[in-house]
């Protein structure tokens, strides 16, 4: 619940700025002025990034202080710690990659606000379908700073670190799964609202600019075969890397175990996993994002967003499987990608459930 609630918190100040960039956009369609909200937008926006840049920053210092005082380290590690041995233990490889922490924060936290640059989107339209004058477009392509500084924090902390940190902690079943369902449908509300819904576009419009209707049985059929392709895909993918020796990264497993594996266990978790992300995974990058930064980017922020796998043969997995939704997206509709990819998660749980050996 609590992990749940952090990330209510962490998700309303995006909400904030999305949905004051929307009432920009509003008046400025409107043929109004939207300076004076489109300048409260970036400011929070600013506000966002710059705390993150700060306290990446601040890292970054004390990193480099560390390395020429050895009590500054062990006191920086004794009020991380409690000064418990097992605390300091999984903490110390932390601190060793603190550096690289700081700066995989701070780099990333001070470029986005280049993205508000009118100057700075007009070459990006000539790469991605976006407006240079729309404030929706700025807040969204200045946003996948935040994608990259998911990446980079997984990467300066290494997967067996998180691996271990992550064995460390025992969250129930029932825990995975709300924590879950909660960060999906932030995903789809946001993604709502960052098209415009609750400021201009109604309800109806919203869900036809995502691409989400009711699916006839021609397109059910299309998404569940879909699903299934992907399946066979991804392990003729896995049985060529390996054959290559390219196989699956060790940390990635144990991390994936640590995150997922609860889950798979059962099938109202493997349900889950199959419709959550499904739902909330798909409007947002699908629905929202594709027919903006089109098939190519929108594949690889899918990718990225699964920092969870680092740079790995995972990574490039999920990264076909955001191709080939993409290429449904633009044959047919958002909700036929939600039925793809519910059922290829789901078909790849219970493969794990009837045949745990396997996995």
């Amino acid at each position: 619940m609590g992990e749940s609630i952090l990330t209510v918190l962490l998700f309303a100040p995006l909400f904030l700025v999305v949905l004051l960039a929307n009432l920009a956009d509003k008046h400025r369609l409107e043929g109004g002025t939207a300076k004076t909200i489109a300048g409260l937008t970036y400011a929070f926006h600013l506000v966002i990034f710059g705390i993150m840049a700060m306290v990446g920053a601040t890292l970054h210092v004390i990193a480099i202080l560390m390395e020429t005082n050895d009590n500054l380290q062990q006191n920086f590690l004794d009020l991380l710690s409690g000064g418990g041995t097992e605390a300091t233990e999984g903490i110390l490889p932390v601190l060793d990659r603190l550096d690289v922490l700081g700066l995989g924060l701070w780099a990333p936290a001070a470029a986005a606000p280049l993205f508000l640059l009118p100057a700075v989107r007009k070459q990006l339209a000539r790469l991605i379908r976006i407006d240079f004058r729309s404030s929706v477009h700025a807040i969204a392509v200045s946003f996948v700073m935040l994608v990259v500084i998911n990446l980079t924090f997984t990467l300066a902390i290494g997967l067996e670190t998180l691996a271990d940190l992550s064995e460390a902690s025992e969250p129930s079943i029932g825990s995975l799964l709300f924590s879950l369902w909660v960060q999906q449908i932030l995903f789809a509300v946001w993604a709502m609202v960052g098209i415009g819904w609750l400021t201009r576009r109604k309800w109806g419009q919203a869900l036809e600019r995502l691409g989400l209707v009711v699916p006839s049985p021609a397109a059910i059929a299309v998404g569940i075969g879909t699903g299934l392709l992907s399946v066979g895909v991804i392990i003729v993918l896995e049985i060529v890397a390996q054959a290559v020796g390219w196989g699956l990264n060790e940390d990635v497993e144990r991390l994936s175990e640590s995150l997922i594996g609860p889950l798979l266990g059962s099938i109202p978790g493997i349900l889950t996993l199959g419709l959550a992300a499904g739902i909330g995974e798909e409007t947002l990058f699908r629905g929202a994002l594709q027919p903006r930064f089109g098939l190519l980017f929108t594949s690889l922020l899918f990718a990225v967003v699964h920092s969870q796998y680092g740079i790995t043969l995972s990574t490039l997995a999920v990264f076909i499987v955001g191709l080939i939704l993409g290429l449904l997206r633009m044959r047919f509709n958002t909700s036929t990608c939600v039925i793809a990819h519910a059922s290829y998660n789901i078909t790849l749980g219970m493969i794990a459930y009837l045949f745990p050996q396997a996995f």
